[in-house]
């Protein structure tokens, strides 16, 4: 890596003060935030949607910081970019701290919490989780293929789909996605993301799972998110699809049933095993 000179780098903070000082109130603003819902126990969900929202603009910020620095110093910001999953976590976290981290949970588990987000309407819950999805995807292109958090954004993408798919009302969803409904357009693109996430959800935590770490419960994280998303198909009466992730649900149980009868075999059967394949 070339050596930054002392001109480029003062270049650099020159260019990036404003952001810099945005990054500030940002964190200021979430610290007098978090206090006022230690104080005060009314309308705590909005102000943590707020506080999602927040650390969405935050994150993005701090994404500019390592841009920059990709352009005027030819490297990327690793630590900005690092402040920058650090508070995407955050705005997740927020937000499953009103609609559950679970991506199994039923509705009825977490129904009165959500009923705290009513002043909130369809479109523009599906908007804040689009706008999710964009950091998301732009954090992970900022820090590029070969790096060291790769797998961690499967964790991410996890619990982004986990609280796509509770911030949307299922009860709601199903009399919304009736063409004369005023709300038709939104939650429709709203749960055709969540399907889509919950898919990808479970695919990459089997492809993490097959390539990295070998963990059961990895696997059994992907299969959950199957069962989710078969159950989203059965209440909005999509049976086709419904029976196709039920066929992969059960490919994959027994797959993972294999597996732990494999994990669970005595080694001397194991060591056996490897001498028969060599």
């Amino acid at each position: 890596m070339a050596k930054i000179s002392e001109e480029m780098r003062h270049l650099y903070l020159k260019k990036t003060g404003g952001y810099r000082e945005v990054i500030e109130a940002i964190l200021q603003q979430e610290k007098e935030i978090l206090a006022a819902i230690q104080q005060d126990s009314e309308n705590t969900a909005y102000k943590r949607i707020f506080l999602v929202d927040e650390m969405l603009n935050l994150t993005s910020y701090y994404i500019l910081l390592s841009n920059v620095s990709q352009s005027m110093l030819k490297n990327k910001n690793e630590d900005a970019l690092n402040d920058g999953r650090k508070s995407l976590y955050r705005g997740i976290i927020y937000l499953e701290e009103i609609v559950t981290s679970r991506v199994d949970a039923l509705f009825s588990e977490y129904e009165d919490k959500l009923a705290q987000l009513e002043p909130i309407d369809i479109t523009r819950r599906y908007l804040l989780i689009r706008k999710m999805g964009l950091c998301i995807d732009l954090l992970e292109n900022a820090y590029g293929d070969n790096t060291k958090w790769r797998w961690s954004f499967v964790e991410i993408e996890g619990r982004y789909a986990a609280v796509a798919k509770n911030i949307l009302d299922l009860k709601k969803a199903v009399s919304n996605t009736d063409p004369r409904s005023p709300f038709y357009e939104p939650t429709v693109y709203h749960v055709r993301l969540v399907e889509q996430l919950l898919s990808q959800a479970a695919d990459r935590y089997r492809e993490m799972y097959e390539l990295s770490t070998h963990r059961i419960d990895d696997f059994r994280r992907g299969i959950h998110f199957l069962g989710a998303l078969r159950r989203i198909y059965t209440l909005l009466g999509n049976r086709e699809e419904a029976e196709l992730v039920k066929k992969k649900f059960d490919i994959w149980s027994a797959k993972l049933e294999a597996d732990l009868r494999k994990e669970n075999e005595p080694s001397s059967k194991k060591a056996q095993d490897a001498k028969t394949v060599f």
